[in-house]
């Protein structure tokens, strides 16, 4: 068996030949004598001249071809498919999936066969034929691209006291990859907005476009043709001038700039590394910035970054405005059936038309703005909790006269228990409108059981506190009345009352 070389020495051997070394130098690197090497080169030319003739069987698992052994394909059975084939290719040019293909075949074409054969055809044929991606070019100053990712180094988190991965937020400039970065520790609105603004602060200009994927502090909802940007970051964008464009969902090959770079900086700046705090991991990023990031030279662009973004991108950037954004909330509410809808516990009037109507509701700390729609409905300054703001241009043209003379019978019968009270009723008209009709009707009720002196005390007493509350005065009242039970003096002369002299003529 010592004469029998192994399948790997042989292939060795027959690789030599084919490069051209002779048989002396291929004994001495190898250590196989020239006399067998000679005859593993004849075998091997035999067998090729058998298989260009067609007179031989093929060698077990190898076909010889200009002396040089390669393996043998085996070719399987015919795919149930292959008769559609130009079917298949048709509808995977067009975009279809293999479910849909398999059912057009089945329903159209009579195909028999199973959804997994069609399956595996369709993916041998997206294999031999992959999708030719576009190269999206940037001018300068055209398009930033944002995004989060969540940071691979750990900082401590002083509300739980533990170790925490922080969220950071990345704009890119597309054209010179020009980068901010800005830690947080959750994804919300105005924090996205702020780092924005920071971003253009921070690059003296604004970009025409901001390209973003479908983060919720944008995108109410996501969808391929029309989707619905967040109204408080649709304001935010025509204040500085630029247009929101979120990416198609399932396509993030149209964010690939930001995509590409927050690997960068994962991988680069924060990989491995802790920070004690969220100010001392932003210190680092802005020093990272200045002395790795910016000076850097970019694989695609070739240029040094900061270089680029000096000399091309940032004459490009459109102006920064003259103050910052005003950020607020947003949110719907229903007008209620006074007219009034409720932001923050305070109430705010609405024309008297909408009652009923779902409106939208813009506040901050100054103002509050009612919309229908994309119509300004109303303007009120903020209230405090449990207080109206009504306006007389939002009231009925004219109240009903029953209305109007129940309103005055209220007025004259608190009028009647005292001053405080008709001062106190007069202003709970003029905040509460209708729904004090009740309120004072429980006032007057009060003076069935409590003096109308005691009930006059009580309502000036609510009416310092500004408080228009049933419940206030009537404890207010009660109150005083269980004082007084305990003071109760009795009355010591009356005409009924017999002096004491009179009881000792008795005795």
């Amino acid at each position: 068996m010592g004469n029998y070389l192994k399948m790997a020495d042989r292939q060795r051997i027959l690789a030599l030949l084919e490069l051209g070394w002779s048989l002396r130098r291929i004994e001495r690197e190898t250590g196989v004598r020239r006399e067998t090497v000679a005859r593993h080169a004849r075998l091997a030319r035999s067998k090729a001249a058998n298989l260009i003739a067609g007179s031989g069987d093929d060698p077990a698992g190898y076909v010889g071809v200009a002396g040089q052994m390669r393996p043998n394909p085996i070719a399987g059975p015919m795919s149930a498919c292959e008769p559609f084939r130009g079917l298949i290719e048709a509808g995977v040019g067009h975009g279809l999936t293999a479910q849909r293909i398999w059912q057009d075949l089945c329903a159209e074409h009579g195909f028999s066969h199973g959804y997994l054969s069609v399956q595996r055809f369709v993916r041998g044929i997206r294999r031999r034929r992959p999708e030719v991606a576009d190269v999206m070019e940037h001018p300068p100053g055209a398009e930033a691209q944002v995004d989060y990712f969540q940071s691979p180094a750990l900082v401590l988190n002083p509300a739980t006291g533990k170790w925490a991965r922080p969220w950071i937020f990345r704009m890119t400039l597309s054209c010179s990859r020009h980068g901010y970065e800005e830690p947080m520790w959750r994804q919300e609105a105005h924090g996205f907005l702020r780092a924005h603004e920071h971003a253009f602060l921070a690059f003296g200009g604004v970009p025409k476009v901001v390209r973003h994927d479908n983060l919720k502090a944008a995108v109410v909802r996501a969808c391929l043709y029309d989707p619905d940007v967040n109204v408080l970051y649709e304001s935010f964008s025509k204040h500085w001038g630029f247009v929101p464009l979120p990416s198609r969902p399932r396509h993030p090959e149209e964010n690939g700039v930001q995509e590409r770079s927050g690997g960068y900086v994962k991988s680069n700046a924060l990989q491995g590394r802790r920070f004690d705090s969220l100010d001392e991991l932003t210190a680092y990023l802005q020093h990272w910035n200045r002395s790795v990031a910016q000076l850097r030279i970019h694989g695609t662009t070739r240029r040094q970054v900061i270089t680029d973004f000096l000399e091309r991108e940032r004459p490009a950037l459109q102006a920064l405005p003259g103050e910052r954004f005003a950020l607020f909330e947003v949110g719907t509410r229903t007008v209620h059936a006074d007219g009034h809808v409720e932001v923050v516990g305070a109430f705010y009037s609405v024309t008297h038309t909408l009652v009923g109507k779902r409106v939208r509701v813009h506040w901050d700390e100054h103002l509050v703005r009612v919309f229908d729609g994309t119509t300004l409905l109303a303007v009120h300054s903020r209230k405090e909790a449990a207080t109206w703001s009504t306006r007389a241009e939002d009231r009925p043209a004219h109240k009903p006269a029953r209305t109007e003379a129940y309103e005055q019978h209220l007025l004259t019968r608190c009028e009647c228990i005292g001053p405080r009270a008709l001062a106190w009723a007069s202003e709970a008209v003029r905040v509460r409108e209708v729904r004090s009709y009740r309120l004072l009707q429980g006032i007057v009720s009060l003076t069935r059981k409590h003096p109308r002196e005691r009930v006059d005390w009580a309502c000036g007493v609510a009416l310092g506190a500004r408080s228009f509350r049933y419940r206030t005065v009537q404890r207010l009242v009660e109150q005083a009345a269980a004082n007084a039970g305990a003071l109760v003096q009795l009355t010591q002369q009356h005409e009924l009352i017999r002096p004491l002299d009179s009881y000792g003529s008795l005795a």
